[in-house]
């Protein structure tokens, strides 16, 4: 779930250039250590016409990815990175918008810096033009294809030392509350009837990573451009999570850094005992994600994301209150004051 994201953040002019690269920084040279990591399994792949054959409905206890879940939504065939800058720019001057710089979800918090989405989103429209690397990522296609459901195999974590999970990410951004005449490009009741929903975009170049976490809401994660790899853990393998005491709203984290494991001794040491599943989610895919399921994202080509939580009303009422009030207590500064997502920590005499 987003974070309660507020101050101590990097100001920047609306007509100011991206002051960082949008590709994420290349290590060259083999990793001295390659961790074995955790074992996985195929995420079942299903399409919505044999859902509605097998009569099985949401929510779903596991995950589940829906192969061209979003084909017949507006938005698969107008959301493009140029659509969506020309959007963005409009007939003016746009209002920057928060970006993440880096990883938050591991790690100190540094600041986010507001810029404008336009120029950004051009240059991930120019990036989306390169041809993809076919085995790149965690878990490559060609090899992602030799697997059979339910066999258990190894990720190759040495792409995770092969660049730095640096790049700037717009990320958890409420699009729709900028831009309500988008809502008519989303069939979002198709996917939650009869829930509340919160809507977030998630954009962003190669290589961007949302660190492991769950989130208390059920997800369907839609997947409008590029491809992005997930690795979900179902909420019975908590004890090997390493849950964080690092506050973010809505969600709980993990110490585990996944672009950082050979650095974490204690922490690899209980990921390697994980049982999870992989999920290759490409445009026009949907991915339902239950809650409290532990995921880590990273993407393999630039991308354009939705994240659509939903809620029932006794949800809304005993989940949602809950992280309201932790919120409040947190931003009061009674609760994880300098441990958090949404504020930057500079050293140890701000976080006090």
């Amino acid at each position: 779930m987003p974070s309660a994201l507020h101050d101590n953040n990097m100001l920047m002019p609306a007509d100011s250039a991206i002051p960082l690269p949008i590709e994420a920084e290349r290590v060259h040279g083999a990793p001295a250590h390659v961790p074995k990591g955790p074992s996985f399994e195929l995420i079942h792949e299903t399409t919505w016409e044999e859902l509605k054959r097998s009569g099985r409905r949401q929510p779903f206890d596991k995950p589940v990815l829906v192969k061209g879940g979003i084909h017949h939504w507006p938005a698969w065939k107008k959301w493009s990175f140029e659509f969506l800058a020309d959007v963005c720019a409009g007939k003016g001057a746009e209002v920057p918008v928060k970006f993440t710089d880096g990883l938050v979800e591991q790690g100190v918090t540094k600041g986010r810096p507001f810029l404008p989405v336009a120029p950004y989103l051009r240059e991930l429209g120019k990036a989306a033009q390169r041809a993809p690397d076919p085995m790149a990522g965690l878990l490559p296609k060609p090899v992602r294809d030799g697997y059979k459901p339910g066999e258990r195999f190894h990720l190759n974590w040495a792409h995770m030392q092969s660049f730095k999970p640096t790049t700037l990410y717009l990320a958890q951004w409420d699009i729709l509350e900028k831009y309500p005449e988008l809502r008519r490009d989303l069939l979002i009741k198709s996917l939650w009837p009869g829930r509340m929903t919160w809507e977030y975009v998630f954009m962003g170049p190669a290589n961007t990573v949302t660190g492991l976490h769950n989130d208390f809401p059920h997800n369907w994660f839609v997947q409008l451009q590029g491809v992005k790899e997930f690795i979900l853990f179902s909420p019975d393998q908590r004890q090997h999570m390493c849950p964080a005491a690092k506050y973010d709203w809505g969600a709980t984290l993990s110490d585990i850094n996944v672009s950082r494991l050979p650095e974490q001794v204690r922490e690899l040491a209980s990921f390697e005992k994980a049982h999870g599943y992989h999920a290759r989610v490409e445009a026009g895919d949907a991915l339902f994600i239950p809650k409290r399921t532990w995921h880590s994202v990273v993407s393999v080509e630039p991308s354009i994301s939705l994240g659509m939580f939903g809620l029932t009303p006794w949800e809304v009422a005993t989940g949602g209150a809950w992280a309201t009030l932790r919120d409040w207590a947190h931003h009061l500064r009674m609760y994880a004051w300098g441990n958090c997502t949404c504020h930057q920590v500079l050293d140890k005499r701000q976080a006090l």
